[in-house]
């Protein structure tokens, strides 16, 4: 016989919408076999009755013939040797009648039990089954969102308990189901064999012991192959108890083995760890869908990993679809307000996120791992689970922890500190050349602490520092750029240049040097260390790039978290190969440390940094501009000074000639006395009017 398809019993417990698509294929398969079987039930039914009918009919022809000589007919005589034939007759006919009657008994017992059997068993025992499994399919849905619905402000151990324990019993309430009915289902595909030859062989060796009383030669050309189709049938029955046996094995084998994982969460994390060096992964999870502007509903899901590419697939699809292109993507747990375990997947656009909840934090931890593993296209490469164990292993060699960090953040301890390698490169950049001369010690000061959230230098500051400038300041915050809080949002108004991004802080630390290769460094460092303390959170903010300051604003309350003056900015620089990451180097006025931050922004690093570097040419230029406005200003007014000077000697030279003129004709002998003291008037009023002018005009007119 040709090989028979089989339903996976292995896997029921993961019941993917692959199997439930396979067992789809065979419940239509179910449903044609019933459909076929009830129609050839009904044709051998006909068969049957009429061959009682036959027998019947048979058996009073043959009555009727022996009753001929009873009969009176009015115009008939007695016939003697009619009356003789028709006893043969009714004698010969009344042996078929006989026949025809065993006939039936075979066919009733060989061909129509066989048939009804399979009917009235066997089919109403696989829509037994199938009623039962839906059952218990809805019910471990239940159980499954009334174990996700738990909320997380309100915690309380014993409806956890009781969902967990609803959840367990629901799981394998469903799990024995689904693999019964799998075994009957696959039972079913030897069953409908021999339901179908059976009956027809049955039909055939009546048929034959019918016509062997007299057709040998018939019985001899049938037997052969009727021989045939019996062997064929006692080798499907082998075949098919041996195959039961074997599904009854498996199923007692995987009863034993998963009845630790009906429970949604793992109750000894310690027995299953977290793997973080997969590539692909698939499971159920829940994605949360806006039903409105503050409504938003939770949907569960088949989700799958193909290629670059997170999948989605309910249970009635044939195929899944995309989801979103995972490739530079960005991953993140996050907070949900009634939702455990939940992280968000943003495209590398930023145009797209969607947030998803798992049953577990171990498969949250996993489901992010893996993503991040397909943002770096790992899964590329040929041997794709030891690159990512290798680069994991990287990660885990390349920062080392220091106290203050341990402080600061204290749910993410490390208990060991590896030496720093600074030959390996955690952030996938091939180190160059100037840190295989400078030593990482010469680029960051060791036990560095990272600042993994947005927060200000002032607060690395001392105390008593901060309390003085908050007495002496009325409660102005002290900047440690050296610039004043009063000036902030009036500097940026008349700026040229107003440019703004999407960025999310990845975080910052104390460097040494403002070296090119600094920012590479301190990149490496805390990447690495974001993944060794599994720190998926980013802050987002708007960065705004002006001729004056950097500024990172608060996308929601608009408020600036922090204020970058634009002459402090040492250097800006990109990733080699992620263009989503950039830094750049400050440094403070007050104590002039270094401080490097590290963002990502959405595939546009090498245009913030040239943007910021446009900000800083214009920033020069505008300074060059104003420092020759202002000396062509001192030029004016040193022209406008000395022009002033000249004016005021050239109006004293005029009033000197005017007074020795009036001398003159004062000295003339007088002709009236009124032009006299027309003379003298006019004197004494040139006198009145010089005397603004200075006491030498004055002794020298007197003169």
């Amino acid at each position: 016989m040709p090989g028979i398809e089989k339903l996976p019993i292995e896997e029921t417990l993961e019941d993917s919408p692959q199997t439930r698509s396979l067992l789809g294929v065979f419940e239509e398969d179910t449903a044609a076999i019933s459909n076929y079987c009830t129609q050839l039930y009904q044709a051998m039914h006909r068969i049957y009755d009429a061959q009682n009918e036959l027998s019947a009919a048979t058996h009073l022809t043959s009555r009727l013939l022996k009753e001929y000589d009873k009969q009176r007919f009015p115009l008939g005589g007695d016939d003697e040797v009619m009356s003789s034939t028709l006893q043969q007759f009714a004698k010969v006919i009344d042996e078929l009648s006989s026949c025809h009657a065993v006939l039936s008994t075979q066919l009733a017992d060989a061909m129509m039990f066989p048939i009804t059997q399979f009917k009235e068993r066997d089919l109403k025992e696989i829509l037994t089954l199938k009623e039962v499994f839906q059952i218990s399919s809805d019910d471990h849905d239940m159980a499954i969102n009334r174990y996700s619905r738990l909320s997380k402000r309100r915690d309380n151990d014993k409806a956890r308990a009781e969902a967990v324990e609803d959840v367990y019993t629901a799981r394998k309430k469903q799990h024995q189901t689904m693999m019964h009915y799998f075994c009957s289902l696959n039972t079913l595909q030897y069953k409908k064999k021999t339901a179908l030859l059976e009956p027809l062989l049955g039909y055939m060796q009546a048929q034959i012991s019918f016509f062997k009383l007299g057709s040998e030669n018939l019985t001899q050309q049938w037997e052969e192959f009727l021989g045939t189709i019996g062997a064929s049938v006692q080798n499907v029955r082998r075949e098919m108890e041996e195959e039961v046996g074997q599904m009854q094995q498996t199923i007692q084998q995987m009863e034993r083995s998963c009845d630790p994982l009906y429970a949604p969460c793992d109750p000894d994390p310690a027995h299953s760890p977290v793997s973080r060096n997969l590539t692909r992964k698939q499971g159920y999870l829940y994605i949360r869908n806006k039903t409105g502007l503050v409504s938003s509903s939770w949907e569960r899901q088949y989700f799958f990993t193909q290629g670059g590419n997170l999948m989605q697939q309910g249970r009635g699809e044939v195929a899944g679809g995309l989801v979103m292109d995972l490739d530079n993507c960005s991953v993140m747990a996050v907070d949900s307000d009634d939702r455990r375990f939940c992280f968000q997947v943003t495209a590398f656009d930023g145009k797209k996120a969607v947030t998803l909840q798992s049953e577990s934090r171990k498969d949250c931890e996993e489901w992010i791992s893996t993503i991040n593993n397909i943002s770096r296209r790992i899964y590329l490469s040929e041997n794709a689970e030891e690159l990512a164990a290798r680069v994991n292993q990287t990660a885990l060699e390349a920062v080392t922890p220091s106290p203050s960090f341990q402080q600061r953040h204290e749910s993410m301890r490390p208990r060991g500190r590896p030496a720093r390698a600074s030959s390996i490169s955690s952030v996938g950049s091939e180190p160059s050349p100037a840190l295989s001369v400078l030593s990482l010690d010469a680029l960051v000061a060791p036990d560095t602490p990272i600042q993994f959230d947005i927060i200000s230098p002032v607060t690395e500051e001392s105390g008593g520092s901060q309390r003085t400038s908050a007495q002496s300041g009325a409660g102005r915050r002290s900047n440690p750029f050296g610039e004043s809080g009063d000036g902030a949002g009036e500097d940026s108004e008349d700026s040229i240049l107003h440019q703004l991004f999407i960025v999310r802080f990845l975080g910052s630390m104390e460097v040494r040097t403002d070296s090119a290769d600094v920012i590479s460094e301190t990149m490496r460092q805390i990447l690495a260390a974001r993944a060794i303390h599994n720190i998926f959170r980013m802050t987002e903010s708007h960065l705004l790039v002006t001729c004056d300051c950097l500024k990172l604003i608060d996308p929601q309350t608009q408020v600036t978290r922090l204020r970058f003056p634009l002459s402090s900015v040492l250097q800006c620089q990109s990733h080699q190969d992620n263009k989503r990451l950039f830094g750049f180097v400050l440094q403070t006025n007050r104590d002039s440390r270094s401080i490097c931050y590290i963002f990502e922004s959405n595939n546009d690093g090498e245009k913030i940094c040239d943007s910021i570097g446009l900000a800083k040419q214009i920033a020069v230029h505008s300074e060059m501009d104003r420092k020759a406005v202002e000396k062509r200003k001192e030029e004016d007014k040193a022209k406008e000074k000395q022009q002033e000077e000249l004016s005021k000697q050239r109006q004293i030279e005029k009033d000197l000639e005017e007074q020795s003129r009036l001398i003159a004709a004062s000295s003339r002998p007088s002709t009236t006395p009124s032009s006299s003291d027309g003379h003298v008037l006019v004197l004494g009023q040139s006198e009145n009017g010089e005397g603004a002018q200075g006491e030498g005009p004055k002794q020298e007119s007197d003169a």
